[in-house]
């Protein structure tokens, strides 16, 4: 059985971030899987998913300005690459309806509610943004994190918004062929896939 826990980071925590994902024992830290934070209208970060219910979790958010944070919910410290860093901890219970994260002296919760539905991380399709030529996993995570999650997304986006999110990230070096990421994303996004495989060669064959 899984329980719908409900996580939220206040805008404090978020500062000057423009957007964020949540990384965790569910997702074995793998920030590729990241799940993508909403952001409200009080500047807060927030998000969704379903854990196993009787099992306990450790998370924390990474934020697009670079920094890893907490919530200041229950923490718990584990020894990583030779520092001592803090990680919130989430006990999901097997029988209580609706309750909290241990309590902490801010706001912030991650209140768990009892229900069954499939587990599902984020709430657009998940499209493998990779398929398109140049967009390696870490690309694929900065443009998820800023939004972009699927091909029609990647499609619309101009030369001017890619450039800038590449050169926030620091991927500029990295970021092949940028130039044809939105003609190969409206392809797949029409699921013509065939016209997608020539354009493809045609860009291998410019290296």
């Amino acid at each position: 059985m899984t329980k719908k826990v409900l996580f939220n980071l206040p805008s404090d925590y978020v500062a000057g971030a423009t957007h964020g994902i949540l990384v965790g024992d569910f997702n074995n830290w793998n920030t590729a899987e990241g799940i993508y934070l909403e952001k409200y209208e009080d500047g807060s970060f927030g998000a969704e998913l379903f854990l196993t219910e009787g099992k306990t979790y450790e998370y924390r958010y990474l934020l697009s300005d670079g920094r890893w944070v907490n919530d200041n919910n229950a923490k718990k410290s584990v020894v990583a690459y030779g520092q001592t860093i803090e990680n919130c901890v989430i006990d999901v219970p097997v029988t209580s309806k609706s309750i909290s994260v241990k309590k902490s002296t801010k706001k912030a919760t991650a209140k768990v509610e009892t229900k069954a539905p499939k587990a599902k991380v984020i709430s657009k399709s998940d499209d493998n943004l990779t398929l398109v030529v140049g967009v390696t996993k870490n690309i694929q995570t900065v443009l998820k994190a800023d939004g972009i999650v699927t091909f029609k997304d990647l499609g619309k986006c101009t030369m001017k918004k890619l450039l800038l999110i590449i050169e926030s990230a620091g991927l500029t070096d990295k970021a092949n062929y940028f130039t044809t990421w939105t003609k190969q994303a409206k392809l797949a996004a029409a699921e013509k896939w065939d016209e997608l495989d020539v354009l493809k060669k045609e860009i291998s064959l410019k290296k």
